[in-house]
């Protein structure tokens, strides 16, 4: 039954992946009439208005410079010239080192919080508070007392990271069966052998869900913060290309941050279910 349904899906999903494609050919096929003008202004603006070109490149024109790129993805021409497997490394050591620093914060301090009923009521005002600050916001203080715009872009994402994975180790902490601590206790289990034995495994899977939400939203915050810092990275590939109205580059841009943001978020997925036990 789980096969048939999986490859019904997958079916489904490329049949819908075909029609994207075939509309999206069609809608950027030229259909303008052929413009005369002087050689020089032509040159200047170009296949669009020249041979009534569209403006926004179809999918085999952005399959042809994929390719490209994915012949030479470690080529570095200098700063604004690099291939996009360095731009993406880069991108994707920013978030693993924010990310990282975030789990080692967030789930032992969830741990302290979890076990303390003290303790959750009086950080929940501070958490509730500095939760909803976008982590761009951060990013201009960041900039002032670093003075690094790498290191920046990690401490933002280690902001962006700590919160859902804090708030789900509370939740899964606190939420532990009570029977199961009772019994632990009546064995005379002490506390830290009692929260690594009894408490983490069955906290583990909430804890791990908002591991993976956190490494979508980190993610998702890296590629503006490039944006903002510049230098390197996967966002300020995509926005140098931008400056430069190289379309495809950017569409292909859109794409590979996609892809990988879809591998992270299964690495994740993966590890939960690992640690998912029916009752």
């Amino acid at each position: 039954m789980t096969s048939s349904l999986r490859l019904r899906a997958g079916l489904v999903s490329i049949v819908l992946l075909a029609a994207f494609l075939g509309i999206w050919h069609l809608a950027t096929r030229s259909t303008a009439p052929v413009t005369t003008m002087s050689p020089e202004y032509a040159k200047l603006m170009g296949l669009t208005a020249t041979q009534g070109k569209s403006a926004m490149p179809g999918p085999l024109d952005v399959g042809a410079k994929l390719w490209e790129h994915l012949k030479r993805p470690f080529y570095d021409n200098g700063p604004n010239d690099k291939g996009l497997g360095i731009q993406l490394g880069y991108s994707i050591a920013r978030v693993g080192t924010g990310y990282l620093l975030a789990v080692l914060v967030a789930i032992p301090l969830g741990f302290l919080i979890g076990m303390s009923p003290l303790l959750s009521k009086a950080l929940d005002p501070f958490i509730q508070v500095l939760k909803p600050i976008s982590p761009l916001a951060w990013m201009p203080l960041a900039l002032y007392t670093i003075k690094d715009s790498s290191v920046s872009a990690i401490f933002v994402i280690f902001i962006c990271s700590i919160w859902p994975m804090l708030l789900n180790t509370v939740f899964g902490v606190a939420t532990v069966r009570k029977e199961w601590i009772n019994v632990a206790r009546t064995l005379e289990v002490g506390t830290i052998r009692r929260a690594f034995t009894v408490i983490l495994p069955a906290a583990a899977p909430t804890i791990l869900t908002g591991m993976r939400i956190s490494i979508g939203i980190a993610w998702l915050v890296i590629v503006a913060a490039e944006m903002l810092v510049g230098g390197t990275g996967i966002g300020y590939f995509v926005w140098n290309e931008w400056n430069n109205l190289s379309i495809t580059n950017v569409i292909i841009a859109i794409l590979l941050i996609g892809i990988v943001g879809m591998l992270l978020d299964q690495i994740l997925a993966r590890f939960t279910r690992m640690v998912t036990f029916p009752e």
